[in-house]
């Protein structure tokens, strides 16, 4: 955003027509969940919230989320559009799994006194949880952004991705059922990759599976903190302008 804005067009004006080439590429007359994909210190927060506002109004979007901020950013945020009767966030979508937990320490609790939903991506940690240890698939040896993600904290992780495997087989279920049962004890609604059937079937089989307290504890007890990775570490203002982390790969979609 920041090289359209240093170009003259105004952080309103961006939004705009980033929406309405979004409504365009996607073929719909509105959008329910427009979520601004991280936080920008580069333009004035007055005119971010301002121009989400704006797209509120016309229609063109019914609710507004964001993803990868920190809680008092979010706080900031809402604080101000409270203040000005600007449309607030209503979701934010972070990265949260099993084997990465990090929004629990601030995110999670503001979201609860502040009824915002959590959806966060990377609910399977790029295939992780979903895969016994030992077992490979084209992603886990070709997606190199999990790669940079995961990679560092393989050997830590693997301890709780055993217990995610051993709890599947007790239960009679996938892998990707318990990691995703245990994110919905958390969460609103995780956001799920999917190339196969029986990925959205296990899915779905997820919402439908209670973990006891004691299986919880049991796949969590073994997290250790792990460092900011991805997206989020580059959530500072030195690190504004530089290139990001993430990739389209090959999509080839109309830009604005």
């Amino acid at each position: 955003m920041w090289q359209k804005i240093a170009s003259g067009i105004t952080g309103r004006q961006h939004i705009e027509q980033m929406v309405n080439t979004s409504l365009k590429n996607l073929g719909l007359d509105y959008i329910d969940l427009y979520i601004y994909h991280m936080w920008d210190y580069e333009t004035p927060l007055y005119d971010i919230m301002e121009g989400l506002n704006r797209i509120v109004r016309a229609g063109k979007v019914r609710y507004i989320g964001i993803s990868n901020c920190f809680a008092y950013q979010l706080a900031k945020a809402n604080d101000l559009a409270e203040k000005e009767s600007f449309q607030k966030f209503v979701a934010i979508q972070g990265h949260y799994n099993l084997i990465f937990r990090e929004e629990e320490r601030e995110m999670a609790k503001l979201c609860h006194e502040d009824n915002i939903a959590m959806t966060p991506y990377s609910a399977l940690a790029g295939g992780r949880l979903s895969k016994h240890p030992g077992e490979t698939s084209k992603r886990l040896e070709e997606d190199s952004y999990a790669k940079f993600k995961y990679d560092a904290t393989a050997e830590q992780d693997a301890v709780i991705i055993q217990r995610v495997a051993e709890l599947a087989e007790k239960r009679g279920v996938s892998m990707t059922e318990i990691s995703l049962a245990w994110l919905l004890t958390k969460v609103t609604a995780p956001v799920v990759g999917a190339t196969k059937l029986h990925h959205i079937e296990g899915a779905a089989k997820a919402a439908e599976l209670i973990l006891t307290p004691e299986e919880c504890a049991y796949l969590e007890e073994a997290y250790v903190p792990h460092k900011l990775v991805g997206v989020m570490a580059q959530n500072t203002p030195a690190a504004a302008k530089q290139q990001h982390v993430w990739s389209t790969g090959n999509q080839k979609i109309e830009q604005a």
